[in-house]
């Protein structure tokens, strides 16, 4: 990623939703030709030098200490979830991905098929798809192969096929909510991975091919979503109302797990319990010399 760019773009857009009034300053009279603070306001505000904070917006992070920004990221109001971004931006992490495809480890796909009735599956930082259980196909993507996950090249990926993919698309009762929580995940991905080509690749494709993705990846959301309430419709069963948990893996790499599980004695749950009625069975094993 364009770091030094990310990072001016990140707080220029920040800068801008900030109006002189919430931050106890009287505009003048004349006519302001910025919609939020001027640079020279926010580095009054924040007690650093104008000099300081512009090199800041031209990406020139070298030496910003944490009292900076910390004071910035005060001046602007920023979440914790953006406060972290906006270190990650200023200090980007220079460890290269390994070049070799991921996997899901035999473990974790024992797992998964111990899991019957919860659809789950396991994602790498990306989020691609390493392997699902046969609810979690059933309920996310029954309209691809069962086992798609298992070849690199071709397997599905949850952001991708939010902006691409019209099938998935239409499974969210709530798509223009999923779609900013999928920008602003991708966001903290990317600042804190800013060498992880398949990640530049994946940000490239979809601002290529979805004018929507763009239109969000410019706004800079930044937020941390791991756990929280799917509101599907799936062609099956109709309307599920579904709680997500994310379970970091214990892998170098980022990997992780999310399920799937409904409030019990509700509707979704007697709709999820039809959709998971098919017997068990296990994940799809992959060779051992391929296995992280």
């Amino acid at each position: 990623m364009d770091v030094p760019s990310d990072l001016g773009e990140f707080l220029k857009s920040r800068r801008a939703a900030l109006r002189p009034e919430e931050v106890g300053l009287t505009p003048l009279p004349t006519r302001r030709r910025v919609s939020g603070l001027r640079r020279e306001e926010l580095a009054m505000l924040s007690g650093v030098s104008v000099t300081h904070y512009t090199r800041l917006e031209q990406g020139r992070a070298s030496g910003a200490s944490d009292s900076v920004l910390t004071a910035i990221a005060r001046t602007l109001r920023l979440t914790d979830d953006e406060t972290a971004h906006l270190r990650a931006l200023a200090r980007p992490s220079r460890r290269t991905a390994p070049a070799r495809p991921e996997h899901a480890s035999a473990s974790v796909r024992q797992l998964l098929s111990a899991m019957p009735g919860v659809p789950a599956l396991a994602l790498d930082r990306r989020n691609d798809i390493l392997a699902w259980n046969i609810p979690g196909h059933a309920l996310l993507a029954p309209h691809l192969p069962a086992d798609s996950p298992e070849t690199p090249a071709t397997r599905p990926n949850l952001t991708r096929m939010l902006f691409l993919d019209p099938t998935y698309r239409a499974l969210h009762r709530d798509w223009p909510t999923e779609a900013v929580l999928a920008v602003a995940s991708l966001r903290q991905v990317t600042a804190r991975h800013p060498d992880d080509r398949r990640l530049t690749d994946l940000v490239g494709q979809l601002t290529i091919h979805s004018d929507e993705f763009t239109s969000h990846w410019k706004r800079h959301p930044v937020r941390t979503c791991t756990s929280g309430v799917k509101r599907l419709h799936h062609p099956t069963v109709g309307p599920l109302d579904l709680t997500f948990e994310t379970l970091t893996l214990p892998s170098p790499s980022g990997q992780r797990l999310i399920t799937y599980t409904a409030e019990a004695g509700s509707t979704s749950e007697r709709a999820l319990q039809d959709l998971t009625q098919a017997p068990p069975a296990e994940c799809p094993v992959i060779p051992r010399s391929v296995e992280r």
